[in-house]
């Protein structure tokens, strides 16, 4: 079964790299964007068919690895 687990920084914290792209983005004459904040994507396969067995197992493999809790959400998508 695949899977995506997708981090981001919570609202509220600083996120220097994202205001980097930003920057970026305006140095090469891309107007119109706001702000940009950036994250990770994780695309995982695990094995078992059971999508509420694969959600926690992502789950927990987000909150012990993947994503830092302090500072960070995540997102876990089962696609099949």
């Amino acid at each position: 079964m695949k899977a995506r687990v997708t981090v981001t920084l919570k609202n509220g914290v600083l996120d220097p790299q994202g205001k980097a792209i930003e920057g970026a983005l305006k140095s090469f004459g891309i107007e119109g964007v706001a702000s940009v904040r950036q994250g990770k994507v994780f695309d995982i396969e695990v094995e078992t068919q059971d999508k509420s067995r694969a959600e926690a197992l992502l789950k927990e493999a987000a909150e012990k690895l993947l994503a830092n809790m302090v500072v960070e959400n995540y997102k876990v998508e089962v696609v099949g």
